[in-house]
């Protein structure tokens, strides 16, 4: 058992409600381990920052419905309560399937639940709203008979007045109200161009997090919330060991580049790879003895000059390119191996020089589900090969590659969004689309082949 927080739209409060049980429930040193519906990168980092234990990412369109099923069941099962966050709002999802049969909620946070067979938690943002309440809240739990929602999350309460008409509103449905939780002044996450600020660049998030235990520890109905949440740990709850390492690979990690799912660092793992964790920014070279490299996505705009001014690791960087060092790099790592980065302020950062091309910030979001057909035998895989990623960046490149690594088009269309991806040196994969490797095990096995050779 467990429950999904799911809102009635982007906006509601989802994540600080999420981190609010969470917040409380560590404060009571429970074992927890949460989840997150759909591709986001920095929601998990504040859910492991809470929780101590690595956030796992549910998602059909990277995955699969089988994949998610076997994920929550191998994660939820080493913990004491597990605890899943929508996306969106509870129906928000992308069109998928025949066009006769063509479903609308496909990767939303209500397909999870069926899926998981969870019931709800809905949290409505009641700040603009009293006697209405109800009629939303209606809406959710008859929309489709097979969610189950057990109660209801009241954001954003301004008064004792404001509580009571909301109460009476909620009566006639007979809906458990499960928490309510008054404005907060004092309790704000920063965000930017692609949303929150990571928890690597929050000097005051310990601080944070324990105003969300103080107040989750008052406005959450314990008594019903508390079984709701509850999991069944096997007996045996721990995970195999990994096996002995024989190659080493270098990660990048840290402030300006941070996004991994880890399932796929887990896989690298399993098949033999030492993974070691090193710092672009802050380090003086490229780790010793390391066969491949990983750069992740993140936030390199942001931390432009201070990447562009640690010399000695681009040119290591590049060095080690050139010499043949298999090398993945996502969005941000993709950023990372062009010849500059420039900012929104247009001012020109140089980086590891690598790709013949130049990443530009600027206000246009790229943003979507992509469907990648390679165009040709690379790193990561065969020519011909179908894969399912997710673009989201606000940078353009100013040269596109002669022989680009894909052909894109939309997840739930036809619409062709043109050829991307570098695999020139025939040692690098530089792409936008991020990749949740958990079907397809191939991918890190090509990897690691390609690394042990």
């Amino acid at each position: 058992m467990s429950v999904i927080i799911a809102g009635e739209r982007s906006g509601v409060g989802k994540t600080t409600v999420t981190l609010t049980l969470l917040a409380s429930l560590r404060r009571r040193d429970r074992l927890v381990q949460s989840f997150k519906v759909g591709p986001d990168y920095i929601d998990p980092m504040f859910h492991q920052h809470v929780t101590g234990r690595a956030c796992r990412n549910l998602d059909p369109v990277l995955t699969s419905e089988a994949y998610i099923q076997q994920c929550f069941a191998l994660h939820s099962q080493v913990s004491e309560y597990a605890l899943v966050e929508g996306v969106m709002g509870l129906f928000d999802g992308i069109g998928h399937g025949q066009e006769k049969q063509k479903s609308t909620d496909f990767a939303s946070t209500a397909h999870i639940a069926r899926l998981l067979d969870l019931p709800v938690v809905l949290v409505i943002d009641c700040s603009r709203l009293s006697g209405s309440v109800a009629a939303i809240a209606h809406g959710y739990q008859s929309f489709d008979p097979r969610i189950k929602i057990a109660g209801v999350v009241l954001n954003r309460v301004g008064s004792d007045r404001h509580l009571s008409l909301l109460k009476d509103s909620l009566e006639r449905l007979q809906l458990p109200i499960l928490g309510v939780v008054r404005r907060q002044d004092n309790i704000t996450i920063p965000d930017r161009h692609l949303g929150l600020v990571p928890t690597a660049e929050l000097p005051e998030l310990n601080a944070l997090i324990d105003r969300l235990a103080d107040l989750g520890d008052t406005c959450f109905d314990w008594q019903h919330l508390l079984p709701l949440l509850k999991s069944e740990p096997l007996a045996h709850s721990s995970h195999p060991p990994h096996p002995p390492f024989f190659i080493r690979i270098a990660v990048a990690r840290d402030r300006a580049f941070n996004f991994y799912y880890q399932d796929n660092l887990d896989l690298l793992q399993n098949l033999g790879a030492e993974l070691v964790f090193w710092s672009p920014l802050e380090d003086a070279g490229i780790p010793k003895d390391v066969q491949g490299m990983y750069f992740g996505g993140g936030f390199p705009e942001v931390f432009a000059q201070q990447l562009a001014e640690n010399i000695s690791v681009r040119d290591a960087v590049k060095t080690a390119i050139l010499k043949g060092m298999p090398t993945v790099a996502e969005c941000g790592g993709l950023m990372y191996l062009c010849k500059q980065i420039i900012d929104f302020e247009g001012k020109s950062w140089s980086m590891a020089g690598v790709l013949p091309t130049s990443a530009v910030m600027g206000g246009r979001l790229t943003l979507g589900y992509r469907r990648a057909v390679a165009l040709q035998d690379n790193l990561l895989l065969k020519v011909g090969t179908t894969v399912y990623g997710h673009e989201f960046h606000r940078s353009r490149l100013t040269l596109t590659p002669t022989q680009p690594l894909f052909e894109t088009s939309r997840y739930d269309c036809e619409e062709n969004m043109g050829c991307e991806g570098w695999g020139l040196p025939a040692n690098v994969y530089a792409s936008y689309v991020h990749l949740h490797w958990g079907e397809s095990r191939e991918i890190p096995q090509r990897f690691i082949k390609q690394c042990k050779s």
